[in-house]
């Protein structure tokens, strides 16, 4: 397994009393290099080296020829008269068989501290070992395991029968020893070592323990909506069902969470983002959408969780769980981000309290993995909170010994420090029951650790895991704090009790500097153009809701995806973060130019005024109001608006789905044409609509011209009456011509026709007067003037 020195802390008595009762130790085998170095002050850890996924020597597991999973440890922490039972697998990963194999258990002396559970977890499948087997009847043969291939095994061991003797965390390790056909002797082939807590008895003083569990998930909700009146929603993708359905991460969450004495942190707008699924939604699809269908599971889901928090404590962040860090060393460059906090909060408290029917606390900010500096210290607590979860990896101390998480850190503020090595135990990938068993057993030995650093001295100790755990992780946090109920040297206690807690006065109480916040960290944060898209999205929403007859209907959603545009949940993902910004500013855009100017074609003025008239369409379903609709001439020494104006005004108000005409009155002073720019503006003076440009062609009619015309028009007039009395006065010379060569005959086609008075004169002229001839005069025919 390994020597005293792999074993670390032991003393030469403990070894003495293992030299005994293992009996095979081979003497004089040398120490393992690195293994004796003094410990780290506890309190402190190495950022990320707990977690189980990352603490693995690489080069020591990839070495061995035999990968050694453990898959069950039970019970996790043991008492008097309990039966371990250990099973996994052995895999040969090597390209020769193996023959002559034992599977053994090897228990390894008492471990003296957290530092000694660091160097241990790293050199967790070091071949080296020099710590013999139990042996005996505690071991399984395996006469010939072939080249990639595995097998199972199980071991039981009364627990009286592994030698533990004090209190303490203990190493505990299965290993294959066998034969190859290039090493014919009996030797170590593969090890995996885990820890055995090891407390039969409470302790005096237990450690106050505080773990958070968070529910917390990705933006899955636009800011888009149907057109409908119920303003149906319209989710991004169909994500979340996967995470709702049973065995998904936030439907184990629930499930798992409701047994154990945790306290909830919950992200509102994942409340919000359900609940709207429980109604009508739709999901994107391409350039369509199409019907969402889990509106039951996510009824169970939110009906589950409700159950689940009822008479527990609940902490909301606030709404869509804005990264505090990006605001504070970005977001303050541009004026008003910062403004989103307080509503953000607001809205969470109103959100949780509706939906789950609990008061939440909206005391606490959660920075991103706890690291602070002043200007988050500031930022976090802008909007009402008044203590920051933290971690001790960020606010430090150089102790012998975990202090209490809570400290107060200037300005009424309490820092809520969370232990980094707990709170990362379940980083990484624990998918399978080997790596989780892992990070279970790890977690256990660390709490233990904890407890026995200072056993006279009670302390609250708080344990803030990653954001958004996938199920794997969920399931191992789990199995851990369950490992936990018999309260032997934990208890538990919510977040609002920890932040009460009495305050170690050794504990650092000082804020690092912005320098010493972690580059990695830095370098995921959203950037100020970020923000500023986020300020002109701000800007353009003030407008268009200014306008509108109901405009509830437009701020709620936008002023969510607002807040959804800083989520703490786009780290990692700049492209999607900034994809999403223009998808809302886009969406936004589009309502906005829902109202608008109908595009005009060029117009001819002829005289000296007329109306010019300018349509202005609203497609939305409300109304638009509080609109001002400018004309502004290009050249008003050629064409005047209203009043003999350059520009002209008119208030707008259409209804929702119509258009109205506008009418404005031109007055032309000269020909020519004259460009007229037509503009949408708000009534404070903010440019609504596009500038939209036409051509007036004036052509004016002046005083002598319109002499000219008027004189043309009674020339012809006149002209056109002399020549109808010349030609009445040629009929009626022609009638009498023909009445002197009257012999009673029928006078035919130019006979004299009856005058209606009975005596036939003809000099009479006729009644009626046909039609004017068309035709031209005759060639003899004298017109007179």
């Amino acid at each position: 397994m390994a020597d005293a020195g792999h074993f670390r802390g032991t003393g030469s008595g403990a070894a003495r009393r293992w030299l005994r009762r293992a009996g095979s130790l081979v003497a004089g085998a040398p120490l393992l290099a690195g293994l004796v170095a003094t410990a780290a002050p506890e309190a402190q850890a190495a950022p990320h080296t707990t977690a189980v996924g990352a603490s693995v020597s690489k080069k020591a597991a990839s070495d061995s020829p035999v990968a050694v999973a453990l898959n069950t440890l039970s019970p996790s922490a043991p008492v008097k008269g309990d039966t371990l039972t250990v099973s996994g697998t052995v895999t040969n990963r090597s390209d020769h068989a193996i023959t002559n194999a034992d599977v053994d258990l090897r228990v390894g002396p008492r471990l003296a501290g957290r530092g000694a559970i660091d160097d241990a977890t790293r050199n967790a499948t070091n071949t080296n070992v020099q710590v013999a087997p139990l042996g005996g009847k505690y071991r399984v043969k395996i006469s010939r395991l072939a080249a990639k291939t595995h097998q199972d095994f199980a071991l039981s061991v009364p627990v009286s029968d592994l030698g533990l003797q004090d209190d303490g965390v203990y190493q505990l390790g299965v290993s294959l020893s066998g034969q190859t056909s290039q090493e014919p002797w009996d030797h170590v082939l593969g090890i995996q070592r885990t820890f055995l807590p090891w407390q039969p008895e409470p302790t005096d003083k237990k450690t106050q323990l505080t773990f958070l569990w968070p529910l917390i998930s990705k933006v899955h909700l636009s800011a888009r909506t149907g057109s409908d009146e119920q303003q149906t929603p319209i989710f991004d993708n169909d994500d979340l069902a996967a995470d709702l359905a049973p065995g998904g991460r936030l439907q184990q969450m629930v499930s798992l969470g409701s047994q154990l004495p945790v306290t909830w942190v919950i992200d509102p707008d994942l409340l919000a983002t359900v609940d709207a699924m429980t109604h009508k939604y739709s999901i994107k699809k391409g350039n369509t959408t199409v019907p969402g269908k889990n509106q039951a599971l996510a009824n169970q889901w939110l009906n589950s969780l409700e159950k689940a928090v009822k008479n527990h404590p609940v902490v909301a962040l606030p709404f869509a769980d804005p990264d505090l860090a990006s605001l504070a060393h970005a977001g303050r460059s541009v004026s008003g981000s910062l403004s989103h906090l307080q509503p953000a909060t607001q809205v969470a408290r109103t959100t949780v309290d509706t939906i789950l029917h609990v008061t939440p606390s909206t005391d606490f900010a959660w920075p991103i993995d706890g690291a602070i500096d002043p200007s988050i210290v500031d930022v976090a607590t802008s909007a009402g909170a008044d203590k920051v979860i933290t971690r001790s990896d960020s606010l430090g101390d150089n102790l012998p010994y975990t202090p209490t998480a809570a400290r107060p850190i200037g300005g009424g503020t309490t820092a809520i420090v969370a232990d980094s090595r707990l709170s990362t135990a379940f980083d990484g990938d624990l998918t399978t029951a080997a790596s989780s068993t892992l990070a279970e057993q790890q977690f256990l030995a660390q709490t233990l650790a904890l407890t026995r650093q200072v056993p006279n001295k009670e302390r609250s100790i708080v344990v803030a895991p990653q954001r958004m755990p996938d199920a794997g992780q969920v399931q191992a946090m789990a199995a851990a704090l369950h490992g936990l109920d018999s309260e032997r040297w934990t208890e538990s206690q919510n977040l609002t009790q920890a932040a009460s807690a009495t305050p170690d006065p050794h504990a650092n109480t000082n804020v690092p500097r912005a320098s010493h916040y972690p580059r990695g960290l830095r370098r995921k944060e959203l950037p100020v153009s970020a923000f500023q898209d986020i300020k002109d999205t701000q800007d353009l929403l003030t407008r268009f809701t200014d306008i509108l007859s109901a405009p509830d209907r437009v701020e709620a959603p936008f002023a969510n995806a607002q807040e959804r545009s800083m989520s703490t949940s786009w780290r990692g993902d700049a492209a999607a973060a900034a994809a999403y910004r223009s998808t809302v500013r886009t969406y936004l855009k589009g309502l906005k130019d829902e109202v608008r100017l109908v595009p005009k074609s060029d117009l001819t003025l002829s005289g000296r005024s007329a109306t010019i008239p300018v349509t202005v369409q609203n497609k939305l379903l409300q109304d638009a109001q509080h609109l001002v609709l400018r004309l502004t001439s290009s050249k008003p020494t050629r064409l005047k608006l209203d009043d003999g104006k350059a520009v002209a005004e008119q208030p707008i108000k259409v209804g929702g789905g119509h258009s109205q005409s506008v009418k404005f009155s031109g007055t032309g002073n000269a020909n020519g044409p004259v460009e007229l720019t037509a503009q949408l503006f708000t009534e404070d003076g903010h440019p609504y609509s596009q500038k939209m440009t036409f051509e007036v062609k004036v052509s004016e009619i002046t005083p002598t011209a319109m002499l000219v015309i008027a004189s043309g028009v009674l020339l012809l007039v006149l002209a056109g009456v002399k020549m109808y009395s010349r030609r009445k006065r040629a009929a009626a010379r022609r009638a009498a011509a023909a009445g002197h060569g009257d012999d009673g005959q029928d006078p035919g086609a130019g006979g004299v026709r009856d005058n209606g008075s009975g005596d036939g004169q003809p000099s009479d002229p006729a009644v009626d007067t046909g039609p004017e001839n068309p035709a031209p005069s005759g060639p003899g025919e004298k017109v007179d003037r």
